[in-house]
């Protein structure tokens, strides 16, 4: 997705990177028991949360990666 077509929200739910990445809410959850998911925040209700500035930057990790 490109920049310009990006949302510019600065907080995402597991819902918003499901969607942006086009996997499974589950396929999320096990990349993060293997701590190969970006950096989250957990909300006192227990809800999480990822910035977009760390979304960001692990996709340019995988990217540097490849």
């Amino acid at each position: 997705m490109s920049t310009a077509t990006r949302p510019t929200q600065l907080h995402l739910t597991i819902s918003d990177v499901c969607a942006e990445l086009g996997i499974a809410r589950s396929t999320f959850y096990d990349w993060r028991a293997a701590k190969k998911a970006p950096r989250c925040i957990k909300l006192p209700n227990g809800d999480l949360r990822i910035r977009r500035t760390d979304f960001d930057n692990w996709l340019q990790s995988l990217e540097d990666a490849a």
